[in-house]
Protein backbone atom coordinates (compact mmCIF):
# COMPACT_ATOMS: atom_id res chain seq x y z
CA UNK A 1 0.00 0.00 0.00
CA UNK A 2 1.59 3.37 -1.04
CA UNK A 3 2.35 6.30 1.64
CA UNK A 4 -0.72 8.28 0.23
CA UNK A 5 -3.32 5.45 0.38
CA UNK A 6 -2.41 4.74 4.18
CA UNK A 7 -2.60 8.10 5.26
CA UNK A 8 -6.01 8.74 3.68
CA UNK A 9 -7.05 5.58 5.36
CA UNK A 10 -5.49 6.01 8.29
CA UNK A 11 -6.27 9.70 8.85
CA UNK A 12 -9.78 9.22 7.27
CA UNK A 13 -10.08 12.48 6.40
CA UNK A 14 -9.48 14.59 2.87
CA UNK A 15 -9.33 18.33 2.72
CA UNK A 16 -10.60 19.71 -0.54
CA UNK A 17 -8.72 22.86 -0.87
CA UNK A 18 -9.70 26.08 -2.93
CA UNK A 19 -7.28 28.28 -2.05
CA UNK A 20 -6.18 31.99 -4.14
CA UNK A 21 -2.43 31.78 -3.73
CA UNK A 22 0.20 29.41 -2.70
CA UNK A 23 1.26 31.20 0.30
CA UNK A 24 -2.41 31.01 1.63
CA UNK A 25 -2.93 26.96 0.86
CA UNK A 26 0.59 26.20 3.13
CA UNK A 27 -0.59 28.10 5.72
CA UNK A 28 -4.13 26.47 5.70
CA UNK A 29 -2.18 22.89 4.91
CA UNK A 30 0.16 23.65 8.50
CA UNK A 31 -3.39 24.64 10.07
CA UNK A 32 -5.38 21.15 9.14
CA UNK A 33 -2.22 18.94 10.25
CA UNK A 34 -2.11 20.29 13.18
CA UNK A 35 -5.58 19.34 14.13
CA UNK A 36 -4.70 15.88 12.43
CA UNK A 37 -5.57 15.98 8.79
CA UNK A 38 -2.51 15.09 6.56
CA UNK A 39 -4.15 14.60 3.02
CA UNK A 40 -4.81 17.79 1.16
CA UNK A 41 -6.43 17.99 -1.93
CA UNK A 42 -5.33 21.23 -4.38
CA UNK A 43 -8.53 21.56 -7.02
CA UNK A 44 -7.31 22.17 -10.59
CA UNK A 45 -9.77 25.17 -10.37
CA UNK A 46 -7.36 27.38 -8.47
CA UNK A 47 -5.91 29.65 -10.41
CA UNK A 48 -1.93 28.49 -11.43
CA UNK A 49 -2.92 25.27 -9.85
CA UNK A 50 0.01 23.25 -10.76
CA UNK A 51 2.60 25.24 -9.19
CA UNK A 52 0.55 25.40 -6.03
CA UNK A 53 0.89 21.98 -6.24
CA UNK A 54 4.23 21.90 -6.47
CA UNK A 55 5.36 24.75 -3.67
CA UNK A 56 2.95 22.79 -1.19
CA UNK A 57 4.62 19.73 -2.14
CA UNK A 58 7.86 21.16 -1.45
CA UNK A 59 7.00 23.10 1.81
CA UNK A 60 4.32 20.01 3.04
CA UNK A 61 7.29 16.99 2.41
CA UNK A 62 7.02 15.08 5.55
CA UNK A 63 3.74 16.63 7.19
CA UNK A 64 1.15 16.32 4.51
CA UNK A 65 0.47 14.46 1.25
CA UNK A 66 -0.72 16.60 -1.46
CA UNK A 67 -3.26 15.39 -4.02
CA UNK A 68 -4.74 17.05 -7.58
CA UNK A 69 -8.69 17.16 -7.57
CA UNK A 70 -11.54 17.98 -9.86
CA UNK A 71 -9.42 16.25 -12.27
CA UNK A 72 -10.87 15.66 -15.66
CA UNK A 73 -8.82 14.39 -18.32
CA UNK A 74 -5.26 12.46 -18.88
CA UNK A 75 -2.84 15.50 -19.65
CA UNK A 76 -4.30 17.41 -16.41
CA UNK A 77 -3.59 14.26 -14.24
CA UNK A 78 -0.21 13.31 -15.48
CA UNK A 79 0.92 17.27 -15.80
CA UNK A 80 -0.69 17.39 -11.80
CA UNK A 81 1.40 13.94 -10.79
CA UNK A 82 4.56 15.44 -12.51
CA UNK A 83 4.41 18.43 -10.38
CA UNK A 84 4.74 16.19 -7.50
CA UNK A 85 0.56 15.12 -6.20
CA UNK A 86 0.70 11.83 -4.64
CA UNK A 87 -2.92 11.20 -5.80
CA UNK A 88 -5.68 12.30 -8.12
CA UNK A 89 -9.40 13.09 -7.58
CA UNK A 90 -12.05 13.41 -10.13
CA UNK A 91 -15.52 14.11 -9.93
CA UNK A 92 -16.36 11.45 -12.87
CA UNK A 93 -15.37 8.11 -13.99
CA UNK A 94 -12.70 8.75 -16.94
CA UNK A 95 -10.83 5.75 -17.70
CA UNK A 96 -7.95 7.46 -19.21
CA UNK A 97 -7.35 9.65 -15.95
CA UNK A 98 -7.29 5.95 -13.81
CA UNK A 99 -4.57 4.64 -16.24
CA UNK A 100 -2.50 7.71 -16.20
CA UNK A 101 -2.30 7.81 -12.61
CA UNK A 102 -1.69 3.96 -12.20
CA UNK A 103 0.79 4.03 -14.56
CA UNK A 104 2.96 6.33 -12.44
CA UNK A 105 1.87 4.13 -9.38
CA UNK A 106 -0.43 6.98 -7.88
CA UNK A 107 -3.74 6.74 -6.04
CA UNK A 108 -6.73 7.81 -7.90
CA UNK A 109 -10.13 8.72 -6.45
CA UNK A 110 -12.20 8.57 -9.70
CA UNK A 111 -15.85 10.41 -8.47
CA UNK A 112 -19.28 8.10 -9.08
CA UNK A 113 -22.44 7.99 -7.66
CA UNK A 114 -24.93 4.83 -9.33
CA UNK A 115 -23.86 1.56 -8.07
CA UNK A 116 -23.00 0.41 -11.88
CA UNK A 117 -20.78 3.62 -11.82
CA UNK A 118 -19.09 2.79 -8.48
CA UNK A 119 -18.21 -1.29 -9.48
CA UNK A 120 -17.13 0.10 -13.08
CA UNK A 121 -14.72 2.78 -11.03
CA UNK A 122 -13.40 -0.23 -8.45
CA UNK A 123 -13.14 -2.77 -11.33
CA UNK A 124 -11.14 -0.04 -13.68
CA UNK A 125 -8.46 0.31 -10.85
CA UNK A 126 -9.47 2.93 -8.30
CA UNK A 127 -8.09 2.65 -5.12
CA UNK A 128 -11.00 4.92 -3.44
CA UNK A 129 -14.84 5.42 -4.91
CA UNK A 130 -15.58 8.80 -4.49
CA UNK A 131 -19.53 9.26 -4.26
CA UNK A 132 -20.59 12.46 -5.60
CA UNK A 133 -22.20 14.56 -4.72
CA UNK A 134 -22.89 12.72 -1.35
CA UNK A 135 -25.06 15.58 -0.05
CA UNK A 136 -27.78 14.18 -2.43
CA UNK A 137 -27.90 10.97 -1.33
CA UNK A 138 -26.65 10.82 2.76
CA UNK A 139 -25.41 8.11 4.79
CA UNK A 140 -27.65 6.13 4.26
CA UNK A 141 -26.69 5.47 0.37
CA UNK A 142 -23.22 4.09 2.04
CA UNK A 143 -24.85 1.26 4.05
CA UNK A 144 -27.56 0.21 1.73
CA UNK A 145 -24.16 0.22 -1.13
CA UNK A 146 -21.88 -1.54 1.57
CA UNK A 147 -24.29 -4.54 1.45
CA UNK A 148 -22.96 -6.04 -2.13
CA UNK A 149 -20.46 -3.95 -2.53
CA UNK A 150 -18.56 -4.56 0.52
CA UNK A 151 -15.45 -4.66 -1.20
CA UNK A 152 -15.28 -1.44 -2.49
CA UNK A 153 -13.59 1.72 -0.48
CA UNK A 154 -15.83 4.12 -0.53
CA UNK A 155 -15.44 8.18 0.34
CA UNK A 156 -18.22 11.26 0.29
CA UNK A 157 -17.28 14.48 -0.89
CA UNK A 158 -19.69 17.70 -1.12
CA UNK A 159 -21.51 18.60 2.05
CA UNK A 160 -19.40 16.20 4.31
CA UNK A 161 -19.17 18.22 7.59
CA UNK A 162 -17.86 17.95 11.81
CA UNK A 163 -21.91 17.36 11.83
CA UNK A 164 -22.06 14.43 9.63
CA UNK A 165 -18.77 12.98 9.04
CA UNK A 166 -19.21 10.25 12.35
CA UNK A 167 -22.22 9.15 9.87
CA UNK A 168 -20.55 8.82 6.72
CA UNK A 169 -18.19 6.63 8.52
CA UNK A 170 -20.22 3.94 10.82
CA UNK A 171 -22.72 3.69 7.37
CA UNK A 172 -19.12 2.28 5.95
CA UNK A 173 -17.28 5.23 4.08
CA UNK A 174 -13.37 4.62 4.61
CA UNK A 175 -12.84 8.23 4.45
CA UNK A 176 -14.22 11.72 4.10
CA UNK A 177 -13.81 14.46 1.47
CA UNK A 178 -14.70 17.89 3.40
CA UNK A 179 -14.14 21.30 1.79
CA UNK A 180 -16.06 24.60 2.52
CA UNK A 181 -17.56 23.16 5.81
CA UNK A 182 -13.52 22.23 7.04
CA UNK A 183 -11.89 24.95 5.93
CA UNK A 184 -14.09 28.59 6.38
CA UNK A 185 -13.61 30.87 3.88
CA UNK A 186 -13.82 33.51 6.46
CA UNK A 187 -10.87 31.72 8.61
CA UNK A 188 -8.58 32.04 5.36
CA UNK A 189 -8.98 35.31 5.00
CA UNK A 190 -8.26 36.76 8.41
CA UNK A 191 -5.69 34.55 8.73
CA UNK A 192 -7.26 32.73 11.53
CA UNK A 193 -5.30 29.46 11.28
CA UNK A 194 -6.64 28.28 15.08
CA UNK A 195 -10.14 27.87 14.19
CA UNK A 196 -9.27 25.86 11.25
CA UNK A 197 -6.55 23.52 13.31
CA UNK A 198 -10.17 23.33 16.03
CA UNK A 199 -12.04 22.57 13.15
CA UNK A 200 -9.92 19.63 11.39
CA UNK A 201 -9.41 18.29 15.20
CA UNK A 202 -13.47 17.90 15.55
CA UNK A 203 -13.71 15.99 12.21
CA UNK A 204 -10.89 13.87 12.74
CA UNK A 205 -12.72 13.06 16.41
CA UNK A 206 -15.83 12.72 14.44
CA UNK A 207 -14.13 10.10 12.48
CA UNK A 208 -12.76 7.96 15.51
CA UNK A 209 -16.35 8.40 16.40
CA UNK A 210 -17.67 6.69 13.41
CA UNK A 211 -14.79 4.16 13.69
CA UNK A 212 -15.60 3.41 17.25
CA UNK A 213 -12.09 4.68 18.35
CA UNK A 214 -13.52 7.44 20.76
Amino acid sequence: MSQALETILRTGVVAVLRAESPEKLINVARALSKGGVEAIEVTMTVPGALDVIKEACAEMAGVAIIGAGTVLDAHTARSAILAGAEYIVAPTVNLDVIRTAKRYSKVVCPGALTPTEILGAWEAGADIVKVFPASAVGPAYFKALKGPLPQIRLMPTGGVSVENAAAFIEAGACAVAAGGKLVDKQAIAQGNWDAITDTAREIIQQVKKGRGEA
